[in-house]
């Protein structure tokens, strides 16, 4: 069981990451992602927050010259052994990056394009795919009516929660958030929080937030990194409330960071 009673998705297990240079980009990182909830992973600039999303789906392989050390399972499979398909486990395991990045064409295509890439041709479950995808991202009620409009005439919020809408055709049980809302209206960044609250009731969520403020609400599992370390991982409201170690507060606090 994960340090909050849920059953581990992910476990990151002793984990080191290493870029060409002098410092591990990550060293010993250690804990467990639950299943099903929202595991926030916060800290300032440089502590490695998105080079371990990448990893968890392994983005990182055709960066050269770099090493990893340790394991990552999901669902006590080793992500890195050469079992592993790929492809396979970034359709388990998909990833929204910070800023929104729909592709050339219409709505309906920005959704159904992974699936048709995965070789789905009916159009009746494509349609399927297509509505409840746009009604998981919480955009079905803005956007049927303009399903063949371009994808670029959505607002920014909009277009964010098409790419999660995307990432959802694909029926992911891992969805990786880079800074979700960090280009988005306070508006915009509430709609994406709600959704994401949502989901997590079906999916497990791993989120890098755009703030402090925004982990402290997202979070049921909070991991605080600096410089490439686990600082401390504790159930969300017990870290944001109760700190243990001296670093997290001073940072949760604005001390520094």
């Amino acid at each position: 069981m994960s340090a909050h009673g849920l059953r581990p998705k992910i476990q990151v297990q002793d984990v080191s990451y290493f870029y060409p240079v002098a410092k591990p980009a990550l060293r010993h990182v250690t804990f467990d992602i639950p299943e099903r909830a929202i595991t926030a992973i916060f800290g300032p600039a440089g502590g490695g927050k998105t080079t371990l999303l990448r990893l968890l789906n392994r983005l990182n392989d055709r960066v050269y010259d770099t090493r990893l050390e340790g394991r990552i399972l999901l669902d006590g499979q080793d992500i890195y052994s050469p079992a592993m398909d790929v492809i396979q486990l970034r359709r388990r395991v998909s990833m929204v990056f910070d800023l929104p990045n729909p592709l050339p064409g219409t709505v309906r295509q920005n959704v159904i394009y992974g699936p048709r890439i995965a070789g789905v041709r009916d159009p009746v479950h494509l349609d399927e795919l297509l509505e409840q995808s746009l009604r998981r991202a919480a955009m079905w009620d803005e956007v049927k009516d303009r399903l063949d409009d371009p994808a670029e005439s959505l607002s920014g919020g909009q277009q964010q929660r098409l790419c999660i809408a995307r990432s959802l055709a694909l029926e992911p049980e891992v969805l990786l958030l880079n800074k979700p809302t960090s280009a988005l209206d306070p508006i915009s960044s509430t709609k994406i929080e709600e959704t994401l609250h949502s989901l997590a009731k079906t999916i497990t969520i791993v989120l890098s937030p755009s703030s402090t403020q925004q982990a402290a609400r997202m979070a049921d599992l909070a991991v605080f990194m600096l410089m490439g370390e686990v600082v401390e991982v504790a159930p969300g409201p017990t870290l944001f409330k109760r700190p243990q170690d001296s670093r997290t507060e001073d940072y949760i606090t604005g001390r520094f960071g």
